[in-house]
This record gives structure tokens, C-alpha cells and sequence, in this order.
């Protein structure tokens, strides 16, 4: 498996590439849109064809890549149900998977940050991760206070939710809370 994780210093924003294997097919989660051309170019190294890019939710401190690379590769533009986003191509509902060359995501309401976060739990075998968006950040956890955010619901969301998966679970946020 392949997978290989970016970091905009500008947003403090993750962007996590994934792919079975080189030369196979690949998805990419919460991509900056300044940094489209080294997406495209490390897909491009890796022999990667991207079939499916993913928002956890609309970002309010940066631009999303969706659009630029589905124009760029035709892959599918995912985000959640509750989206109002124009370059989507497809939502997802709670419990929904996204199948990619063996790579198996469900999809999680995670409603909190934004009244359309969603985030992405992968398993294989036991093996495990979460990608949880800005729901749940590195030191900390979105803030809700815009964008149709709620306190009480990212509680639920994160107490209720993510801290249910099991211990062994890896987390992936979209960003890391600033000192």
C-alpha cells in the first residue's frame, strides 16, 4: 500500500494520498488547491491513476483541489450528503463505502465543525484509520462556532463516534490545532 501524507503550511492543512500499490489506482482526502500540481506530479511519478478525490467537509481557511483535479484526471469528487459544494460529484450518506482497488472507506457523519463533516474509517485486516477531517484535530478539535457548527454535536461526534473505534486505530486529521 502506498500512501503518503502533505502538509500546507499556509492552512496547517493534511492531504493524504492512498493507493494499493504503484501503478494502481489511487484517492486522495481534503486536497489544497494550491498544491494541485504536486498531486498531480507525485501520481504521476508513482504511476497512479486517481479515480476519486474527498472532502471531509467545506474548508473555510482554504481553497479545496476537487474541481482542478477532476478536470485534470476525471476522477470522481466525493463529499458528504449535506454538501452545497458545486464541484462534487457524488455524496455520501453515513455507513456508505467508497470502494478503490481494495482500499475500503465508510463513510461517518461527524457532524460538529461544520453541520456537513463527514469522516473516512478504512480496515483491513487489523489494521485501521480514521480520517476525521477538522472534527478531530492533532492537540485539539475544530472549531464550531461557523458554518452551521455545534458544540454539543461535535461531542457527540468525536465521544459517541470516533472515540468508538478500537484503541488500535489510527487517526488522521486535516490539521493541526496551532499553539
Amino acid at each position: 500500500m502506498l500512501f503518503r501524507q502533505f502538509f500546507d503550511n499556509t492552512s496547517s492543512t493534511y492531504t493524504y494520498l492512498i493507493a494499493s500499490g504503484r501503478g494502481r489506482e489511487a484517492l486522495i482526502i481534503d486536497p489544497v488547491k494550491e498544491y494541485t500540481q504536486a498531486y498531480l506530479d507525485i501520481i504521476n511519478q508513482l504511476d497512479l491513476r486517481l479515480v476519486r478525490a474527498i472532502d471531509t467537509h467545506t474548508h473555510a481557511d482554504h481553497f479545496t483541489a476537487l474541481g482542478d483535479l477532476r478536470d485534470e484526471t476525471d476522477c470522481i469528487t466525493t463529499m458528504g450528503e449535506f454538501t452545497n459544494a458545486d464541484c462534487v460529484s457524488e455524496q455520501v450518506s453515513e455507513g456508505d463505502r467508497i470502494d478503490v482497488d481494495g482500499i475500503r472507506l465508510e463513510a461517518l457523519y461527524t457532524p460538529g465543525h461544520t453541520d456537513e463533516s463527514f469522516s473516512f474509517y478504512w480496515k483491513k485486516g487489523d489494521q485501521q484509520a480514521v480520517f476525521t477531517g477538522d472534527v478531530l484535530l492533532i492537540r485539539g478539535s475544530g472549531r464550531t462556532d461557523f458554518q452551521g457548527g455545534d458544540p454539543h454535536k461535535s461531542y457527540d461526534s468525536i465521544v459517541n463516534k470516533l472515540f468508538r473505534l478500537p484503541d488500535e486505530t489510527l487517526v488522521y486529521p486535516a490539521h493541526v490545532k496551532q499553539p
